[in-house]
C-alpha cells in the first residue's frame, strides 16, 4: 500500500494582515468561497509582490523549486477564479511554520528591510 508522502512545512515570513477578500456585497454569506492556503499566499507574496524568482522563493520557503512552481500555479488559478467569477477568497490553513524574525533565514539580506513582518516587530528600522 502506497501512502502519500506528508507535506514538508513551508517557511513563512508572516501571516497576512487580512484573510478574506471578495466582492463587497450584502449577500456575503451567499458568496462561493475559494480557500487559499498560507503557503500559497506566501508564494504569491514572494514572487509577485517581493519580486523573488521561483528559485529564491523556494530557498526562502525551504522547499524545492518544483514545489514552489506547483504552489504558485495553483494559487494563481484560485486568485483568477475569485476575480473573474466574483467569489470570496479565504486565506487559511496549509502546511507552514513561521520563521524566526531574529534569524538570518527570514528573507534575503538585501531585502530584509522590505519585509513588513520584520518592520511590524520593530527588528529593523
Amino acid at each position: 500500500m502506497n501512502l502519500p508522502r506528508p507535506n514538508k512545512p513551508r517557511n513563512i515570513c508572516g501571516l497576512p494582515r487580512t484573510n478574506r477578500f471578495g466582492p463587497n456585497s450584502s449577500q456575503e454569506s451567499m458568496l462561493e468561497t475559494i480557500p487559499l492556503t498560507i503557503d500559497e499566499y506566501e508564494c504569491i507574496r514572494l514572487i509577485d509582490f517581493e519580486g523573488y524568482t521561483q528559485e529564491e522563493a523556494a530557498t526562502q520557503m525551504t522547499v524545492a523549486r518544483t514545489t514552489v512552481q506547483r504552489i504558485y500555479e495553483e494559487a494563481r488559478k484560485k486568485i483568477a477564479d475569485a476575480l473573474v467569477n466574483g467569489k470570496q477568497l479565504i486565506i487559511s490553513g496549509g502546511s507552514y511554520v513561521l520563521c524566526d524574525p531574529n534569524s538570518n533565514r527570514c528573507g534575503r539580506p538585501q531585502r530584509l528591510r522590505q519585509h513588513r513582518c520584520w518592520q511590524e516587530k520593530g527588528e529593523l528600522k
